[in-house]
């Protein structure tokens, strides 16, 4: 049953997000300077309201739906790209595996938060903008993880025979080394949206993030943190939101890369 629980988790993540904004029919962006600051528990308002009386637990719903997508959406983009270049490199060998990666080693030697703060500012916040961001951040991992795999499928006796065989190129990389790779891939897609969601609120808490007014949980930090000694809540329930969401997804990844992993298996033979 353990094993269920940090899938369950991250499930009950992703549902909250979607149907967040429906569970609480509240508009995040309403304003009622006579409710600010009312406090935790409070009729109406469960997690309080803000120093513009606006409801923060409809914000953090809001937040969450941003949050998650944006996470999500990059990390299926890195994870296409760089899928796409490390079995490119690792099945093709030769001038082709050099280049591509010493590109990505080229990549992965720029400080990721310094890239991601050059790139927003330069374009603006904007949702296509940090998406487009961290899916350039998160690029080389997937494509570091891919080509790993890749170097150890291709040489596999099923591989070799479907080469012998005559089989198309295309076949043997989506048929045969593809589905044997993915397992370590979808492990690296796990990490990956808790690095994202990471970034992103910490780009969000520096005002690089979404725009406001839309709600965001590093936004909300950010804003909270001005009443830290008056209303702490304001900072402390979006942190938490973040800093959970970050260990499920990070232990979630960290669970599946275990539980696939053959060299864990066999030591708990």
């Amino acid at each position: 049953m353990k094993k269920y629980i940090l899938p369950t988790l991250a499930i009950a993540l992703v549902i909250f997000a979607v149907a967040g904004p429906l569970l609480v029919p509240v508009d995040p962006l309403a304003q009622n300077i006579v409710a600010r600051f009312a406090p935790v528990g409070t009729p109406g308002h469960l997690l309080g309201t803000d120093n513009f009386g606006r409801d923060v637990l409809a914000r953090i719903a809001a937040g969450a739906q941003v949050e998650l997508f944006t996470a999500l959406s990059a990390t299926l983009l890195a994870l296409a790209f760089g899928v796409t270049i490390g079995m490119t490199a690792g099945y093709s060998r030769g001038l082709t595996e050099g280049v591509l990666m010493r590109g990505i080693d080229v990549m992965l030697s720029i400080p990721p938060l310094i890239l991601a703060l050059l790139v927003v500012a330069a374009l603006g916040p904007s949702v296509p903008t940090l998406i487009g961001v961290l899916a350039l951040l998160f690029t080389p991992g997937f494509a570091r993880v891919a080509y790993g795999q890749t170097l150890s499928v291709r040489n596999r006796q099923f591989v070799q025979a479907a080469i012998i065989f005559g089989a198309p190129r295309r076949s043997i990389v989506l048929g045969q080394i593809l589905p044997n790779i993915m397992a370590p891939i979808l492990a690296q897609a796990s990490l990956t949206i808790a690095a994202a969601i990471l970034v992103g609120s910490g780009l969000g808490y520096l005002g690089l993030g979404i725009r406001p007014p839309a709600p965001s949980w590093g936004g909300m930090v950010a804003d909270g943190q001005r009443y830290m000694s008056s209303h702490p809540m304001l900072m402390i329930v979006p942190g938490l939101f973040v800093v959970c969401t970050i260990l499920i997804f990070s232990a979630l990844g960290d669970t599946l890369r275990t539980m696939w992993d053959p060299r864990e298996q066999g030591g708990r033979s």
